[in-house]
């Protein structure tokens, strides 16, 4: 049995609260968590915070974001009175990249939206991830039909670390109890049908009976991934 399974066997009937607290008595040297301020992460944020739990949180600032994400950024910066790591791209990739192709390329395909995402996020999310041995995420089974298979651990071979996603199988539902529960800052555009937000010009709201990550990349028939994950 691989280690990432041992570890799924471990965890797999533990809350939240207790899979954080287990976690921490492992051999892990330095875990990161990286949030978008999504719903999910809103979650992770407020037991990491609360708890006072010695993880690093981290966030990628694309340059293209919503109004609305900064807005809940500072709520959360003012709320827990801690701090989160900003990430930013390369100025010289992107300045290459405006000037050779144009602001909104990736619009024009695939290819160059990858292009795009991959100077602004993966990038970035590299250097994040540079000296960590553990990778916390947000992901959930119910996200959409690719995250079907998400484990609450597995080995990430693009980043090569270990990555826990302690919301695997969590419900919207339960999310969102959570968080109105423990009162926690929330994007005011899910409440527009914005389920998971993103870059402004790469995002819009759901239509009904879309999953959630339909409003993604809209205009392309690909996989409605950037290269952060894999599924």
């Amino acid at each position: 049995m691989s280690y990432t399974a041992q570890l799924n066997e471990e965890f797999k009937d533990l809350s939240l609260q207790e899979s954080f607290d287990t976690l921490l008595k492992m051999n892990f040297e330095s875990i990161v968590f990286s949030t978008s301020f999504g719903q999910e992460d809103q979650v992770l944020t407020d037991i990491i915070f609360k708890s006072k739990y010695p993880i690093k949180i981290i966030t990628l600032d694309t340059g293209r974001l919503f109004q609305a994400t900064y807005k809940v950024h500072e709520e959360v910066l003012n709320k827990y009175n801690n701090s989160i790591v900003t990430y930013f791209p390369n100025q010289n990739e992107i300045e290459k990249l405006i000037n050779q192709k144009g602001p909104n390329s990736f619009y024009a395909s695939t290819e160059n939206r990858k292009e795009c995402c991959l100077i602004r996020k993966v990038k970035p999310l590299q250097r994040a991830l540079k000296g960590a041995d553990l990778w916390i995420t947000g992901l959930r089974k119910e996200q959409s039909q690719r995250r079907q298979s998400v484990n609450l651990f597995e080995y990430d071979d693009a980043f090569g670390l270990i990555k826990f996603n302690p919301l695997a199988n969590w419900t919207l539902n339960e999310i969102e109890e959570y968080l109105n529960k423990n009162e926690v800052p929330q994007n005011e555009l899910h409440k527009q049908g914005y389920l998971s937000i993103g870059c402004e010009p790469c995002t819009r709201a759901l239509k009904p009976g879309e999953d959630i990550r339909a409003g993604r990349w809209w205009w392309e028939q690909s996989k409605k991934e950037c290269g952060l994950h894999l599924n």
